[in-house]
């Protein structure tokens, strides 16, 4: 059975996920280093993990398995789950896959580099109706083809 999980903390796309999760009867995960209000469901759990540094991360990281998805904007936990067979996708839409997660991985050191010599000052674009519209169709897309692939090893 699929699951999903979700990367909470900061994540903008939780209320979206809870809907298209509900639709297919998925279960979600919900993971962060504090508590996260989540819709009473026998389908979503919340999970408070302790609040050190990649705490959420590591138990997304060690739980996740083949057939899974994952939601985070996080580039390094992206390749682990890639790394586990999991589908992981960004709340913007864009879905981190082996051949992606390498130029991800390099494009934040690279970032990460400049920012450190002040070059770059601003964080990301903020979250706009058309990043949520291609992160709904995506989830959509995702969700079904681990369900077709479920399917067929059945």
């Amino acid at each position: 059975m699929t699951l999903i999980y979700i990367d909470a903390d900061g994540c903008p796309v939780k209320d979206e996920v809870y809907r298209v999760a509900g639709r297919y009867d998925l279960k979600v995960f919900v993971v962060a280093n504090r508590y996260q209000n989540v819709p009473q469901s026998s389908l979503i759990e919340a999970v408070v993990v302790g609040t050190g540094f990649d705490a959420a991360d590591n138990w997304i990281a060690e739980h996740v398995t083949a057939g899974d998805m994952v939601i985070t904007a996080d580039i390094p936990l992206a390749d682990r789950c890639i790394k586990r067979g999991a589908r992981v996708l960004g709340p913007k839409g864009r879905e981190f896959t082996e051949d992606s997660i390498g130029g991800a991985l390099a494009s934040r050191e690279l970032s990460s580099h400049l920012r450190d010599m002040g070059i770059i000052t601003g964080g990301p674009k903020a979250m706009q109706q058309k990043d949520k519209s291609r992160f709904l169709s995506k989830l959509d897309e995702i969700i079904n083809a681990l369900l077709r692939e479920q399917k067929t090893e059945a």
